[in-house]
């Protein structure tokens, strides 16, 4: 009898011990409740010190997990066994989402702050009625340049980066959308365009482009251009934003033929368990002064119109970030391509790649 109370004892324990690690797993992976949330971002994305100002004001404890992929965070909000209160994708990632079934509806009436967001970053093709996303950051793709490094070039169109006077002198983004985009848009098509020959067409111009790529690189794009390793680059316009703080003689352009504008949104996933603490934190997060103070913070641009008088005029006044109407409708949003489309145009991006190291 006593063997049996012993070894009913030790599985006790081991259950007990089993449901504590689960619960110490859940609290690390995203375990939500009432008094806890779990947002999910992009690294270096969200001051800190909202973090704990949102925490004070709510009495929720904020768990905060990043993630450096739109792809790395599908999968891990698909796979389910994590739990995440809000999330911030990009926008093609979102119609994505939605065709997985994988965010849930936001209630609008629990989110009053949503007014401020202008309404030129609505209602766009990802997000119809904005049903599922609430705006947080956005920007362009465009070009960073030193004129004290090129011969009287301005990139106010893309035709600039082919001059043979940048020969070894361009740093490129490692983006499939970006490289190729730029391409298209360099022959005037959309940087949605899946026609084939336009395709190959613009493959052929980048292959045409290589003497003058020094690099294809990734977040190491911005030391090097701040510290003039070359005098081009092509880069989103909050890195450009963050190199010229730290180089000053740079500048940054959209050139005129077109360009991506992207926007990160707010979302809730379907696996949320604090649905009325996510709302709270997204309709924080759009409160005008906690938007710019983030918007200082991060460096990219906000869509939150009200945010913007409480920004410094050199940020809010700077036309390279907060381009007029005129610039951005000649901007396009990336639409979602599906699988085998966006897998075709991967393959010919490392074609590119290839070609530059013969």
């Amino acid at each position: 009898m006593k063997q049996l109370n012993r070894a009913f004892l030790a599985i006790f324990a081991v259950a007990f011990a089993l449901m504590y690690l689960a619960s110490y797993l859940n609290a690390s992976e995203g375990y939500s409740g009432d008094n806890t949330l779990t947002v999910y971002n992009w690294g270096d994305y969200i001051d800190p010190d909202l973090l704990d100002k949102f925490e004070e004001e709510t009495g929720i404890t904020v768990i905060y997990q990043t993630f450096d992929s739109n792809e790395a965070m599908l999968t891990k909000i698909a796979q389910g066994g994590t739990t995440f209160d809000v999330a911030v994708p990009s926008d093609y990632a979102i119609n994505k989402m939605m065709e997985e079934k994988l965010l849930l509806p936001l209630d609008k009436a629990k989110l009053p702050n949503f007014r401020n967001i202008d309404t030129k970053y609505l209602d766009l093709p990802f997000d119809p009625g904005n049903v599922y996303s609430v705006p947080y950051f956005w920007g362009t793709v465009g070009i960073v340049y030193n004129p004290e490094m090129v011969e009287g070039l301005t990139f106010e169109s893309w035709e600039d980066l082919w001059d043979p006077s940048l020969k070894n002198n361009i740093f490129l983004l490692d983006g499939a959308r970006e490289v190729m985009g730029m391409g298209l848009n360099s022959l005037g098509y959309s940087l949605n365009d899946t026609d084939e020959d336009h395709l190959q067409e613009a493959k052929r111009k980048l292959n045409e482009l290589t003497p003058n790529v020094k690099a294809i690189l990734g977040d190491e794009i911005k030391l090097l251009l701040a510290n003039e390793e070359a005098a081009v680059g092509l880069v989103w316009s909050g890195d450009a934003s963050e190199i010229m703080d730290e180089n000053d003689k740079l500048d940054y352009v959209i050139p005129q033929e077109g360009s991506n504008i992207w926007s990160d949104n707010m979302v809730i996933p379907k696996t949320a368990r604090n649905l009325e603490g996510a709302h709270q934190f997204i309709n924080f997060m759009l409160d005008p002064e906690n938007a710019a103070t983030n918007t200082e913070y991060v460096g990219y641009s906000t869509p939150n119109k009200e945010a913007l008088r409480f920004l410094p005029e050199d940020i809010a006044g700077d036309e390279r970030f907060y381009p007029g109407d005129e610039v951005l409708e000649k901007l396009e949003v990336y639409e979602n391509l599906g699988k085998r489309k966006l897998a075709h145009l991967n393959e010919l991006f490392l074609e590119f790649k290839m070609h530059r190291k013969r």
